[in-house]
C-alpha cells in the first residue's frame, strides 16, 4: 500500500485539540460504554467524564432489540428519534469517547457514519488520555432538556448482513477481516457467548483489533497502513471490498475506523458478526 495513493481522512482527535474545540463551544462530546463478555476493563475506579458529556447508549437505547443479537444497529427511524431526544442536530460536531481507551467509541463513530452524520471524531485514547493530559473531569453526565429534529441520511454501503457475506464467500475481491484474537479466530479458545461455535468465516483473514492500539491509543498512520497492506496488495482488484467482522460488531469498528483514517473507502462492517454467524448452523465455518 502506497500512502501517496490514499487520501487520508480525519477520524481521530487528541485531547489538546478537543480542549481547544470545547473552549470555542463548537462541539458536543458523547460518552459510550459497552457491557462486554470479553475481559476489557476501565482503569477508572470512580465515575468521571469529560465536561458536559451526554451518554450514547448503544446497548439499551440506540439498538434494535428484535434481532436477538447484542447491540444491533437500530432502524434509521429509531436512530433519528433517539438523536432528537438527545437534542443533537445534524450539523453538530460530535466527539466520541469511552473509558477503555479507544474500544467502544469506534462503534458509535461507525453508527453515526452509517446514519449519515458528517462531523464525527473519536477521542484517541479516550477518557484516560484526557486525564493524562491534566484536563478537568466531572462526576456526572448531563441530559439535554431541549429536543432537536434530527434527520438520518442512511449510508447502506457501510453495512453488510449475513446474506451479503454468504453471497460473496467465493468472491476473490471481497475480503472478510476478523478483529477477534487469533485463538478465537482459529477456534482454539471457546467463544464467550453460549451457543456460538468456534472458528471463523471461510476464507476470512485475521487482524486482532489490539494490534491497532497501543495503551488505548491508535498506532500511527504508517503502522496502520502496514497492517492493512496484505489485505489490499494480495488481491487483483484495485479497490478490494473489505468487510470487517468480530464477536458482536464492536471491535470490527476499530478496524473500520483505522481503515477510514488511512483512506480506504470500500469497506463495511458486518453488524451481526460472529454472534450471528457462529450461532447459525447453516453458516459454514473453518
Amino acid at each position: 500500500m502506497n500512502s501517496n495513493q490514499l487520501k487520508t481522512h480525519k477520524a481521530f482527535i487528541n485531547p489538546r485539540q478537543l480542549q481547544e474545540l470545547l473552549t470555542q463551544g463548537s462541539v458536543q462530546v458523547l460518552y459510550t460504554v459497552v457491557d462486554f463478555p470479553v475481559n476489557y476493563v476501565s482503569k477508572q475506579t470512580e465515575n468521571c467524564y469529560l465536561p458536559n458529556s451526554i451518554l450514547f447508549d448503544f446497548d439499551n437505547v440506540f439498538v434494535d432489540k428484535n434481532t436477538g443479537l447484542p447491540h444491533s444497529l437500530p432502524s434509521p427511524t429509531l436512530f433519528a428519534k433517539e438523536m432528537s431526544n438527545l437534542g443533537i442536530s445534524n450539523d453538530t460536531t460530535l466527539v466520541i469517547y469511552d473509558d477503555q481507551g479507544s474500544f467502544s467509541a469506534p462503534r458509535v463513530w461507525w453508527m453515526l457514519k452509517t446514519m449519515g452524520h458528517q462531523n464525527v471524531l473519536v477521542l484517541d485514547g479516550g477518557l484516560q488520555a484526557w486525564i493524562d493530559n491534566g484536563f478537568e473531569v466531572e462526576s456526572e453526565l448531563v441530559k439535554n432538556t431541549e429536543k432537536s429534529q434530527y434527520k438520518v441520511k442512511f449510508t447502506p454501503e457501510l453495512l453488510v448482513d449475513k446474506n451479503q457475506i454468504l453471497e460473496n464467500l467465493h468472491n476473490p475481491n471481497c475480503v472478510v477481516i476478523d478483529a477477534r484474537s487469533a485463538a478465537r479466530f482459529n477456534g482454539t479458545e471457546a467463544e464467550p457467548r453460549k451457543g456460538v461455535r468456534s472458528g471463523h468465516i471461510p476464507a476470512s483473514q485475521n487482524l486482532h483489533y489490539a494490534q491497532l492500539l497501543n495503551d488505548g491509543k491508535f498506532i500511527d498512520t504508517a503502522a496502520i497502513e502496514q497492517l492493512f497492506k496484505p489485505f489490499v496488495a494480495s488481491h487483483n482488484s484495485v479497490d478490494p471490498q473489505l468487510r470487517f467482522s468480530c464477536g458482536s460488531g464492536v471491535t470490527a469498528c476499530i478496524l473500520a475506523l483505522a481503515a477510514y483514517q488511512i483512506g480506504i473507502e470500500n469497506w463495511a462492517v458486518y453488524d451481526g458478526s460472529w454472534s450471528e454467524w457462529g450461532a447459525d448452523p447453516t453458516c459454514p465455518i473453518e
